[in-house]
């Protein structure tokens, strides 16, 4: 229990539940997190406040956009005050509008709140500009580990990270990994029935 109090975690397909309101879903994961009851009620507003969802607290989460699920969903990670967040692929299936305003949340309460966040992502722009350190994996593997800047500079003045990912990783597609697509139109499928 006393780890769980510890971390916020948002998971990579939907962790919202499209029959309760914003309000209900946040209050729901204050419970699992054993925020202390006295505590809820304020530590739940805090956390809508938070991301921008005071004013469709109390609307159902099926009428929200990708965007604001996303949103809700860091809310819930947050509720009980975490010292680490971790993030699975939070921006997958969002418009790059609404990107932008789940990652401007999440550097605005990394800053404010001294949390540290663990992220996953394939998009390498998003983990070059977001990230202090990366480790880039492929086929299970951890192929290079380091701070952005300093992979891209082994590599010369104009590399990217996706250039470095690619020296590292031979740059093709590991037997298997086409199949990979099916889980991608999974999310989008369960995402286009809660937003």
């Amino acid at each position: 229990i006393r780890a769980r109090r510890l971390i916020g975690y948002v998971p990579q397909m939907l962790s919202a539940d499209s029959g309760l309101t914003g309000r209900e879903n946040v209050a729901l994961f204050a419970g699992l997190f054993d925020v202390p009851r006295r505590q809820r009620r304020a530590r739940v507003n805090d956390a809508m406040a938070a991301m921008g969802l005071t004013e469709v607290a109390d609307r159902m989460a099926r009428t929200y956009s990708g965007g604001m699920v996303r949103r809700l969903e860091l809310a819930q990670a947050l509720v009980n005050a975490p010292r680490l967040l971790i993030l699975d692929e939070p921006t997958v299936g969002l418009d790059p509008i609404a990107r932008d305003s789940v990652w401007e949340h999440v550097q605005g309460l990394r800053a404010e709140y001294a949390m540290a966040v663990l992220l996953t992502t394939h998009y390498m722009e998003e983990a070059d500009v977001l990230c202090d350190r990366v480790a880039l994996m492929h086929a299970g593997r951890v192929r290079a580990v380091g701070v952005p800047s300093e992979l891209k500079a082994a590599l010369g003045a104009q590399a990217s990270l996706e250039d470095v990912f690619r020296q590292h990783t031979g740059g093709a597609c590991e037997p298997g990994e086409e199949g990979a697509f099916n889980g991608v139109q999974h999310i989008r499928r369960v995402a286009s029935r809660v937003g």
